[in-house]
């Protein structure tokens, strides 16, 4: 039987110098006040071999905490810790202003680095991405303030989340590094960047795809209609074959695509931050890789 090639552990970030895990923790439920609970976390990831954590500063209202707080909670964990800095590869985003939505502006963008900056503690942050594109900056002004941050030293990788292949297309043009990474929403049940031009991208300029997201927002946790249903049941199958977990098979069939996206995985429980290695040991048939699409997709592919 002829198997998918499976993902290596680890990968470059272009060619900054950056080595990452092809599995990624995410932050966007990193709460609370418990330094040391927040540490156990951090160290699961770390301990389990997972070196990219990607945090961002709109990461806290959506928790009922300020603006700013997950950064914020992660930099009272590395003043704690600092030994812990030097484990990982620090991913943060911007662009994002409460009520407005979107601020890129040379001003706002150069001060949001800053901050971050200040609330992790850091003297850099190893890859920034732009959150969501601001259809009210020009990409080249964008572009100048990244990369006036670059040569201050405050960030080493520049990437781009939720942008499209035009609007990253447009922003790599004015700079003079290239692009390392799309962050997209993509899972067994969302797979729009296979078609539109998103992973194809990805791959043309050897950027990384961070895929946030990867359990379908808990639909594939549970599933509500025929579709995910649908989908569950081939991942479930694909489980019990392989003693892994369903969440374990949801990230291995994202891994398995030749881009080699990286799923963000956003549990906070220290155990299951632990396990997300599992998702390394299924091993996928092209026949079955498609029929999970189609499932998604509801359809036959032609």
């Amino acid at each position: 039987m002829s198997y998918i090639i499976p993902p290596q552990s680890t990968v470059a970030l272009g060619d900054t110098g950056l080595t990452v895990s092809t599995l990624a923790w995410g932050m966007w439920r990193y709460a609370g006040d418990d330094v040391a609970a927040a540490r156990a976390r951090v160290e699961a990831a770390l301990d389990a071999g997972i070196t990219l954590l990607d945090t961002a500063d709109i990461y806290g209202p959506d928790n009922g905490e300020p603006f700013g707080a997950a950064e914020a909670l992660l930099g009272r964990v590395l003043a704690d810790s600092p030994a812990l800095r030097d484990r990982m590869v620090l991913a943060s985003k911007g662009g994002i202003s409460m009520g407005v939505p979107y601020d890129s502006s040379p001003t706002y963008l150069a001060g949001a680095i800053d901050a971050s900056l200040t609330r992790l503690g850091c003297d850099r942050i190893d890859l920034y991405q732009i959150h969501r594109p601001d259809l009210l900056t020009h990409p080249q002004e964008v572009a100048r303030t990244l990369d006036d941050a670059r040569t201050a030293g405050k960030i080493v990788a520049i990437g781009v989340s939720n942008h499209t292949p035009a609007q990253t297309a447009a922003l790599a043009a004015f700079l003079p590094v290239p692009l390392v990474s799309h962050q997209p929403e993509f899972s067994a049940l969302t797979t729009t960047p296979l078609f539109d031009g998103i992973i194809d991208q990805a791959m043309e300029r050897g950027m990384a795809v961070l895929a946030w997201s990867p359990l379908g927002g808990g639909r594939l946790a549970d599933p509500q209609d025929a579709r995910a249903r649908a989908v569950v049941a081939l991942l479930d199958a694909k489980a019990a074959e392989a003693g892994v977990d369903r969440a374990a098979v949801a990230y291995s069939w994202i891994m398995a695509h030749p881009a080699r996206p990286i799923p963000i995985v956003g549990t906070q429980n220290p155990a299951r931050i632990a396990a997300i290695p599992d998702a390394y040991t299924p091993r996928w048939t092209r026949t079955e890789w498609y029929a999970v699409l189609e499932a998604s997709l509801g359809e036959k592919l032609p």
